[in-house]
């Protein structure tokens, strides 16, 4: 057991070794280069008092934008500093959000490092997305005044029993905050298990995207440029996914030989690793960011961040990645809200209950393998009918469950007077 004070002596002991690896990585991926020193709570000090919003990566900055855009409707005159960890994660606040938000990297939980950021940033509130629990980061600001919300709270059975482990450190910082906006009930129950007080489902913020009016003119644009090809896309690929996609494509082109396979890596810092897959297969592809055209290959190779929902209204068919291999899957619910019907394999634990509800609706299909796989996927490109009624199902399906940011601003509705 491990309580907050030797927690934060111990990282103290390590501000260190913390320091010498931001510079190690800095040194070996130049995106970590870009403000580092936020990472240590340093930045230009603020006066206007902004609300404070916690995003960790893609994911969650995606879910977070419907909450941004209804806080900045009803608090027009207040601004919003978004907190990101991941350079990949800061990239989606500057392409999807640009100088709306003011862009910050979230401290390293430091003692130090987040009582400089409470007092240089000033929050007047904070919003923590989905499962960023930070015990040094709480104590600062329940300290510093600053009222904490975790939005849009959700527990995967694997992150649960990390944190219950150390249920003496995790639980007071839990104690602190103000409210808990759970996705599911199951959630909620976990997060009082831990130790929360005021816990309220409100679901899952995430079925409440904006409609995507730009995103399907982009997608007309790309299928014009593709030339009538018929288009899969493979999002959010990781590590060993990229040759399962190879794989089923070489299958569905001797039926398809016109297919074309829209591949999209998680992160786009991998694509030398898989460009040298390809190269090796003799695949011929080329990548996005040298503005090329598409022509005959056979794989569009997406290096860039922010596209994602424009090749979703350019596919026939949508795969998810994360999914085939224990990463946890990705949000399927952007294709769904392009129409588009949804395949993913069986590792989808981080969405786990949106998961569980697409299968119920017939709205998705899960597949257990690339045989599997390319089964569904060819079914879907001989049949149109049969791949354009799974895509309405699962629009029809998503528009069934907003509501959950109505909810959640009820929840805030309790806490803001305390701040504004």
């Amino acid at each position: 057991m491990m309580n907050r004070r030797f927690y934060a002596f111990l990282l103290w002991l390590l501000s260190p070794v913390v320091l010498g690896f931001t510079l190690w990585r800095a040194w070996r991926r130049p995106a970590y280069r870009e403000r580092w020193w936020e990472r240590f709570g340093w930045g230009p000090p603020r006066a206007d008092r902004p609300i404070w919003i916690h995003a960790v990566s893609v994911g969650e900055t995606v879910a977070a934008i419907p909450l941004v855009r209804a806080l900045q409707a009803r608090y027009p005159e207040v601004p919003i500093l978004m907190t990101s960890t991941t350079p990949t994660g800061a990239a989606v606040v500057s392409q999807r959000l640009g100088a709306e938000v003011l862009p910050y990297y979230l401290p390293y939980d430091l003692s130090a490092a987040v009582t400089r950021f409470m007092r240089r940033q000033r929050p007047r509130l904070g919003i923590i997305m989905e499962t960023e629990i930070w015990p040094n980061l709480c104590h600062a600001a329940s300290r510093e005044g600053v009222p904490l919300m975790l939005v849009n709270a959700r527990l995967s059975q694997r992150s649960l029993r990390g944190y219950a482990r150390f249920r003496t450190l995790f639980a007071p910082a839990l104690a602190s905050m103000s409210a808990v906006a759970a996705q599911s009930s199951e959630d909620a129950e976990a997060f009082r298990n831990l130790g929360a007080r005021h816990v309220v489902v409100t679901g899952n913020i995430k079925y409440d995207l904006p409609e995507p009016v730009a995103a399907r003119e982009r997608g007309r644009q790309w299928q014009q440029r593709f030339g009538g090809r018929p288009v899969w896309v493979f999002a959010s690929t990781h590590a060993g996914e990229e040759q399962m996609a190879l794989a089923a494509l070489a299958d569905l082109q001797r039926q398809w030989p016109d297919l074309l396979l829209v591949l999209i890596p998680r992160h786009p810092s991998r694509r030398l690793e898989v460009m040298a897959r390809m190269q090796a297969k003799g695949v011929s592809f080329v990548l996005r960011s040298r503005a090329e055209d598409v022509g005959a290959r056979a794989v569009f190779l997406i290096d860039t961040l922010g596209e994602v929902m424009d090749f979703y209204a350019a596919a026939n068919v949508v795969t998810i990645g994360g999914s085939f291999v224990p990463a946890g899957g990705h949000n399927p619910l952007e294709a769904a809200a392009l129409a588009r019907p949804v395949t993913f394999g069986p590792y989808m634990d981080n969405f786990k209950g949106i998961t569980q509800d697409l299968l119920a609706a017939n709205a998705a299909v899960q597949v257990v393998d690339v045989e599997a796989l390319v089964a569904q996927l060819g079914a879907w490109l001989t049949t149109q009918e049969s791949a354009t009624e799974m895509g309405d199902r699962a629009l029809a399906f998503l528009q069934q469950q907003r509501g959950a940011l109505g909810r959640t601003f009820s929840l805030l509705d309790h806490i803001i007077p305390e701040v504004f």
